[in-house]
């Protein structure tokens, strides 16, 4: 029998975070002059946030690495193109298998970029080729800042959703703005980033909460939780786990059948299969002012699934790879 301390250790403690913001919002949502505070709150919060990712990432760790411009193609087609395409695809043929706001966020999940932390952290530990998963992983965050809002807005609109160019250059803006001032500052705030990492990871964390709580209550407020049942989330996780199963399984191919080693391989999947809760409650909040609740449900499942794959990928091509050294070691040395 598990004991709950050992259940407690396996629990993401960030996505327990987020579902705790969500059951606060549900018994106390924000209404009226406190509605008010907390989404001025939300967009400070979306502003500070891109200000000190711009401040931390230095150019030389995001070019390090950048030799591998091959791998680099492989990820950026994985994020920007690969995901898109089959989330468009899904919704193609399954046009009723979701509400319209789920397939909205789905659409949304796809257009996002990859994680930094996590594509590294995964790679490292699964002995892929890390420089070459910062160089891309934060390539990907760089370029998702002005990218996402683009691509989601271009498909979006294309069904149904009236959302207008201006709208989607203001977010741009928003977001792109913050982290250049960041990207200015950094001589002088930089280090004090670097050395402190638990400062950016408190804002990290802290703006999704505020964002996730203003969204919830604005949601409560508005009744989502009439339009949704448990059917619909099992169905937006078979959705989920249908687009992460399918772009590993596409990126792995296609890394072998184009000669890539096995480190660049780690990384390709790793990196290409990523998508950014940071990024992507932000530019949620920002795309669908007003009616965001329902929309970061499949990046909130997401999120989780992606965790508990990866990980347990990450752990096998580890455990290959020591069998690999074992099996190598256990060889006799050539004679003299």
């Amino acid at each position: 029998m598990i004991s709950l301390r050992s259940f407690w250790s396996r629990i993401d403690k960030f996505l327990a975070a987020i579902l705790l913001t969500v059951a606060f919002a549900a018994v106390m949502p924000a209404r009226g002059d406190a509605a008010a505070a907390v989404s001025w709150l939300a967009d400070a919060a979306i502003v500070l946030l891109f200000f000190m990712h711009g401040a931390k990432l230095s150019p030389e760790e995001a070019l390090l690495g950048a030799r591998h411009w091959r791998l680099h193609v492989m990820v950026f087609l994985g994020t920007f193109a690969l995901f898109p395409v089959l989330g468009m695809s899904a919704r193609f043929l399954a046009p009723t298998f979701l509400p319209g706001p789920l397939w909205a966020g789905v659409i949304l999940l796809t257009a996002l970029p990859s994680t930094v932390q996590a594509s590294i952290v995964f790679t490292s530990v699964a002995g892929g080729n890390v420089p070459a998963a910062v160089c891309s992983a934060t390539a990907s965050s760089l370029l998702g800042v002005f990218l996402t809002p683009l691509i989601a807005g271009f498909l979006l609109t294309r069904h149904g959703l009236d959302i207008s160019a201006h709208a989607i250059v203001g977010i741009v803006a928003q977001l792109l703005l913050p982290f250049v001032a960041g990207q200015i500052l950094r001589p002088w705030i930089g280090a004090f980033l670097t050395r402190h990492p638990f400062a950016l990871k408190s804002v990290d964390y802290g703006s999704i909460l505020i964002l996730v709580y203003s969204a919830f209550s604005h949601g409560v407020v508005a009744g989502i939780w009439h339009q949704i049942d448990a059917g619909d989330l099992i169905r937006v996780a078979l959705v989920d786990i249908a687009l992460l199963a399918s772009v590993m399984t596409i990126l792995t191919l296609a890394s072998r059948q184009l000669g890539f080693s096995r480190a660049d391989e780690i990384a390709i999947v790793f990196c290409g299969s990523k998508k950014s809760l940071v990024n992507g409650i932000p530019i949620a909040t920002l795309l669908f002012a007003g009616h965001v609740g329902l929309v970061v449900i499949p990046l909130m499942l997401f999120h989780q699934i992606q965790l508990m794959v990866c990980a347990s990928l990450a752990r096998h091509y580890a455990a290959r790879q020591i069998k690999a050294n074992e099996s190598l070691s256990a060889l006799p040395a050539p004679s003299a």
